[in-house]
Parts: C-alpha cells; structure tokens; sequence
C-alpha cells in the first residue's frame, strides 16, 4: 500500500473543493462582501495548501492498484467533508463543530438533512456553498477529477471501477473516459436546464442555480426554510417534479435516450418499474390524503401527494407541505419507497430499484424452482440471464442495509430519541434521504439532536453513500494482507 499515491491523488479531489470554495467566496464578493467572504477565502487558502502540498512533493504514478483506489475514493470522500465544514465553523452562528460536520456530510453524501432552524439567515455565498456540496458529491467529487486530468491513463480506469456502482456499470457501454464524459454531460445539462427553467418560471438566477444544484444532485438543500413551499407555485413544483424522476433514472440511459441507442429508458425494465412504481404509489397517496380530507380537492391533494413521493423516493429531500399531519397508510408507502429509492447509475441513494427487481424475480425463481425440482430457472433482467454471484449479493446488500437500519434504530434510542424518530433518522440518513417523520419531517431538522446521534447519522449517510462495501472496505483493512 502506497500511501503517498494515495495523498496526492485526494490532493486533487481537494483542488477541486478549493475551486468551489473560491466561487463561493466570489459570490459573496458580489453581494457587498457579505459575512461569508473571510470565511469561505480563508477556507479555499487552506485547502488549496492541503491539496496542493502532495503534489508538490509526490511523485506521479501511472498505475494503482484496486485497495490503493478504495483508499483514494473513501479518503477523498472523507477529507471533502472536512474541508467542506470548515466554512461553516469559520462562520459561526448555529454551526458548532459537530453541527458543520452534520451539514458538511449531509451535503456532500445529498442527504439533505440540516442543522439549521434558520437557513435564510445565511450569507449568499455560504448558501452557494452548502449547494455546491450536493453538486460535487451528486456525481462524485472523484468524477470531477477523471474528467478533468484526461493523463491518469490506468489510474481511470482503477478509480471508475471503484467509484461506479457494479450495477451502473451494465448500462455504460463505453470505455472509462466515455463513461465519466457521459455522466458529466447529462449531470452538468440537466443543471443548465433546470436553472433556465426555473428562473422562467419565477425564482431569480441565485435560487435557481441553487436548487438546480439540489435538484439533479438529489440533495435537497433550500435557500429556504419553507423548502420549495416557499414558492407555492405549482409550476416551480411540476418543474423540480419532473426533473427529481429524471435524475433518479440511469445517467448512461438517458444519454443513450438522447442519442437514439437500444438500450435506453424505454427499453430498460429497471426504467419502467421505476417509474410506474413511483406513479401509481403518489396517485394513490393523493387519493387517501382527499379521502381522508387532509387537503380539501382531489388537485391539491395530487399536488402535494406526488411531489412528496417523488421526492423522497429519489432521495432530494425538498418539501412543499409537512408530512407529518398525513395519514398512517401514506406514511408507510413514503417510508418504503424511501428504502427503495431509485435507480443505480443516478444521484439517489438507498437500496436501488434495480436490486429490488432482481430480488423480486430471485423470489418467484426460487418458488418456482421448489415447485419444479428438476427445472432449470434463471433470473434475467432485459434479456440477460442474472448469474448467482450477482443474485447473492444483491440479497446480502438488501440484508445489510436493512442491518444498518435496525443498529442505527436502536443506537438512537440509547440517547432518549423517540422510536418514530429514531427510525425516521435511521432510515433517512441510511438512504440519503434528509427529511423523514417525527423531529426530522419534511419541514423539521436535525439541530435539536444530540451530538453522538448527530455523528452516528453523518456515519450511515457515508455508509449509504458509498453502497455500504466501499466503506467496509477500509474498516477490514488488515484482511488486505
């Protein structure tokens, strides 16, 4: 294990932190040098310093090997988000120490969750900050570095393979630099889109650019306290609707959509139980909130209903209302496709529509094949037969998510938190969903949490983030040997 390869490729992720840090305190800049300027410069000073020392005094290496790249995606991920909180510390106000650790992680891993009673009384810039985070960790703040240094060669390919989930992979029919371009591509021009749709229906350029960040990263941070029901506009709503489901299907099929190639969303079985899934369920949230006269018209209810679904199941996190008053039976169809979530390949996180799917066929093959001993039954998915070391580990993921969930249930509950709460954390942190039921609804946060539990969450929405293996990876670090 080479360390100083690793330090000096994470030196890089760090550059590119300090570039946005560096934006950040631009915009401050522009708004009569606000509060957060000092704070957001001194911060891109002492990250460019971190990220620039290793590459002073390491060597360039052509080639690292597959624990050298696990290293360098979890350290990146990691140090980004303590160099992501150094603003907030920097700036005071509600942000002690564990609390900047809480928003930083929260942005990086697009969980959304915040500390903040009052997001509003932040300066522009930190506010463009608290979204760049989304944006950088949405794609993956490694990605950022593969595109931009095209002379990694092997070492591309290495960290891709690390940082791109097994499952995206089968959608990416490319080499490594086409697939980090692909991704890239689509992330940066549904960005750009949203941004102009947005203003056009109402926000300024400040509010747009910010929620597109949050938007297509699924992130969900606001530059409000009332999240998106701030606007109540429902065109705002139908807008970040459409482009939630969007970022939460397949990044690789959308741009094979685009181009006209076979294997697009159309096509894809994933894609389609995807987001028939997630229709049918927010039509029937909607129907039970009118029938149960929680919003008075069956278009009010279809508002609020499917905004709410979409956006918890692709994990963004924004509110237009408070879930909380809802119905149990909507409630429980929300926290279960929060455990699903959307597709592998997008910005979501959670279990993956994908691993559902192949769950669900592994189930009804099994049944079958009790039924019929002497058959042989494969699992295919779009055509192609699923072998059995895929289908047995999708199944231990499935069983170790739900592990982590259950721990970090019961952990909450050791330091006084309600049940309702402390299962609402689990999950919403574990899923990088944000806002869940209890304290931490959709118009509540996490501020009022104890330190340990505010700690033990940033601890699952890296576990989640990083699809749990990844992190395991480093804690089983002397299995290496």
């Amino acid at each position: 294990m080479r360390f100083h390869v690793i330090i000096r490729y994470i030196g890089l992720v760090l550059l590119i932190n300090a570039l946005f840090l560096l934006l950040s305190a631009g915009i401050s800049l522009a708004n009569h040098w606000d509060t957060g300027f000092y704070p957001l410069l001194l911060s891109f000073l002492l990250t460019s310093a971190l990220g620039a020392f290793p590459l002073i005094f390491v060597e360039s290496e052509n080639d690292i090997n597959t624990k050298e790249g696990y290293m360098i995606v979890v350290g990146a991920w990691i140090l980004s988000c303590f160099v992501g909180m150094l603003p907030y510390v920097l700036w005071g106000g509600e942000f002690s120490v564990p609390n900047a650790w809480f928003e930083s992680v929260s942005g990086y891993t697009t969980t959304g969750g915040t500390i903040l009673a009052d997001v509003e009384a932040l300066p522009k810039g930190l506010l463009f900050w608290r979204s760049s985070t989304h944006w950088l960790g949405g794609v993956g703040v490694v990605m950022f570095v593969m595109l931009i240094l095209p002379s990694l060669g092997r070492v591309k390919m290495t960290l891709s393979n690390v940082q791109i989930s097994p499952l995206a992979k089968d959608n990416y029919r490319y080499k490594s630099q086409k697939v980090i371009q692909i991704l890239l591509v689509v992330y940066v021009g549904l960005t750009l889109l949203e941004t102009v749709l947005l203003k056009i229906a109402g926000m300024d350029w400040f509010d747009a650019v910010n929620h597109s960040f949050s938007t297509i990263a699924t992130g969900g941070f606001s530059t409000k306290n009332l999240s998106i029901a701030y606007y109540n506009s429902v065109w705002i709503e139908i807008i970040i609707t459409v482009f939630m489901a969007v970022s939460g299907l397949h990044f690789g099929l959308i741009y094979a959509s685009l181009i006209g190639r076979s294997n697009n969303i159309f096509r894809s079985e994933v894609s389609r139980y995807y987001l028939l899934s997630m229709l049918i369920a927010g039509i029937v949230i909607s129907v039970d909130l009118w029938w149960s006269d929680i919003y008075p018209t069956l278009f009010s209810s279809l508002r609020y209903g499917i905004f709410q679904l979409v956006s918890v199941t692709t994990t963004t996190g924004f509110a237009t209302t408070d879930s909380n008053v809802w119905t149990s039976f909507a409630i429980t169809i929300m926290i279960l496709f929060s455990f699903v979530c959307a597709c592998a390949g997008s910005t979501a996180g959670g279990i993956k529509a994908d691993r559902m799917l192949i769950s669900f066929k592994s189930i009804f093959a099994k049944i079958r094949q009790l039924q019929h001993p002497s058959a042989i039954i494969r699992v295919k998915m779009d055509n192609v037969t699923v072998d059995n070391d895929t289908l047995g580990f999708v199944n231990l993921f499935i069983v170790l998510y739900l592990l982590c969930v259950m721990a970090g249930t019961v952990v909450f509950s050791l330091f006084g938190v309600d049940l309702i709460t402390s299962f609402s954390i689990a999950f919403a942190t574990m899923a990088n969903v944000g806002p869940g039921f209890g304290e931490v609804s959709s118009l509540g946060n996490y501020g009022g949490l104890p330190d340990p539990v505010k700690f033990i969450s940033t601890l699952l929405m890296l576990i989640g983030r990083l699809e749990i293996f990844g992190f395991l990876q480093i804690l089983f670090f002397k299995s290496w040997r």
